[in-house]
């Protein structure tokens, strides 16, 4: 049996998204709320709508347009804001942003962070944008495809923070075609921006060729990957707990709501030289996962170290070597495991430095390898690699912290023998 429902007029969608979004947000009420107002379609419909409620949500209502510069209609943009705002009686700010390129980071991310910069200046409790439908599953697709973690594959917020001010996005749940019906049926006069139809543009890109293909298959892929977006979003907030329960199973002191979106983005990112320091402590990663470290200890700031010169172990339960921050090489006799205990002691056992090109033999039926390609399979991270000390049996390596001891030295089952261990500085 067919249902009986209407399909939800343009305009029933649009003010009933954006009723929805302000009501849920009642610290707004009598808010200075502004609106990111580019002249195109989608931010002209939602000045239109915003304008419609306003009397009935009790907010002020004013508009920013950032004036890029990179199109050469961008002075006839401005002037068509100010026609649209005057006509609707709505302050209008234009801000001149100067776009500046940097390494890495193409014109399209300048232009947006140039947009950021003025929405932080200007004076207002909440910003709102006019991301819609259409952009949230672009995003998200972008995001999987530039292989982003779930912080990226979230992709837009609904409701945000910038700076002080409350970031809203009333829009995502609303196609771009209802935008545009809304429009027609207001007979709105929008911008058009040339560089929308530049397909060398990557979210052109995905806009023109791929969403159609995707369309002519999946019909409802913005629904899904909108869908999607919230789901990585929940798993954001799983990351968050995980993250809080870490720290505190370090001893470490929970960070404040933006400090730990802002590590865990760090975090995700997994940048070789990725450092941060919170609570007297220093997260690093390697190969997904995170090493914790005290500051100052091994891997922290270079303090005045003394040399490390090799030393004679003589059987002591527990040798500590200033030279690597006090950590502590401990020995306990054990049988049938670790070093043999008989072997050693015809010889001289010394505690030395990486040098660079030793080799160790873990396995008998392969050959002696490099401690280099050791520690990259046993995943310790570079940082640790040229702090850890070697044990050695004249002029032979024997054992190395975090790979074991050398097959030749190896105790036999039921044989006397000597497990070490290193305690790093701050490892108790």
């Amino acid at each position: 049996m067919a249902s009986s429902r209407k399909p939800r007029s343009a305009e029933t969608q649009l003010r009933g998204a954006v009723e929805r979004a302000l009501r849920a947000q009642p610290e707004l009420r009598g808010a200075r709320i502004l609106l990111g107002f580019s002249g195109g379609l989608d931010s002209s419909v939602l000045l239109h709508v915003l304008h419609a409620l306003a009397p009935r949500t009790g907010y002020t209502l004013a508009a920013l347009h950032v004036h890029h510069g990179l199109s050469p209609h961008a002075d006839d943009w401005a002037r068509h804001c100010r026609r649209v705002c005057r006509a609707l009686g709505v302050p209008l700010s234009v801000r001149r942003a100067r776009v500046a390129r940097r390494a890495g980071r193409g014109l399209e991310a300048a232009a947006r962070d140039a947009r950021q910069a003025a929405f932080l200046r200007a004076r207002a409790d909440a910003i709102v944008l006019a991301h819609h439908l259409d952009d949230q599953a672009e995003t998200v697709l972008l995001q999987l495809l530039r292989g982003s973690g779930t912080r990226g594959a979230s992709a837009m917020p609904a409701v945000g923070a910038l700076g002080r001010k409350r970031l809203l996005r009333p829009l995502l749940e609303v196609p771009r075609e209802a935008i545009r019906a809304y429009a027609r049926a207001h007979g709105l006069a929008w911008v058009e921006d040339e560089s929308n139809a530049r397909d060398t543009i990557t979210r052109n890109y995905l806009r023109h060729r791929v969403g159609p293909l995707l369309a002519a298959r999946f019909p409802r892929w913005r629904e899904s990957l909108a869908r999607a977006a919230r789901h990585f979003a929940s798993a954001q907030l799983d990351e968050r707990a995980l993250l809080r329960a870490f720290l505190a199973q370090h001893g470490l002191r929970a960070p404040s709501e933006a400090r730990l979106l802002e590590m865990l983005k760090q975090l995700a990112a997994a940048r070789p030289r990725t450092q941060i320091e919170h609570d007297g402590a220093r997260l690093r990663t390697y190969r997904g996962r995170v090493f914790v470290e005290s500051v100052g200890g091994e891997g922290g700031p270079q303090r005045a170290q003394r040399a490390f010169v090799a030393l004679t172990w003589r059987g002591e339960r527990a040798l500590r070597i200033p030279a690597l921050g006090e950590g502590e090489l401990r020995f306990r006799r054990v049988r049938g495991a670790g070093i043999d205990a008989a072997r050693v002691a015809a010889g001289v056992v010394s505690v030395r430095p990486r040098s660079g090109g030793e080799r160790l033999q873990l396995d008998p039926r392969r050959p002696r390898r490099t401690l280099k390609n050791l520690f990259q399979e046993a995943g310790i991270p570079p940082w640790r690699r040229e702090r850890l000390p070697l044990l050695y049996c004249g002029e032979d390596l024997v054992w190395v912290p975090g790979l074991g001891v050398d097959c030749r030295y190896r105790a036999g089952a039921g044989c006397p023998g000597i497990a070490p261990e290193w305690v790093a500085p701050g490892a108790g």
